[in-house]
């Protein structure tokens, strides 16, 4: 079975990550098949200063504005 790779901004809590290798799983299971205890997901935190999009890194852009505003 798979194993997922998850790349995310360091700071998300050991509850976020439990919910979403959860959600994950219950993900591959349905789609692909199998059992849930064959699926590996494996958590990289990356800072934002370790991180660039479009020539700029995360560290040095401006916070998002919250939806809706």
């Amino acid at each position: 079975m798979p194993t997922l790779r998850v790349e995310l901004f360091e700071g998300r809590t050991a509850e976020q990550k439990a919910a979403l290798a959860r959600e994950l799983t219950d993900a591959c299971v349905r789609v692909l098949g199998g059992s849930p205890g064959g699926i590996d997901i494996v958590f990289y935190d990356i800072r934002r200063g370790d991180w660039a999009t479009g020539g700029q890194l995360w560290s040095q852009m401006p916070p998002a504005k919250p939806a809706g505003t």
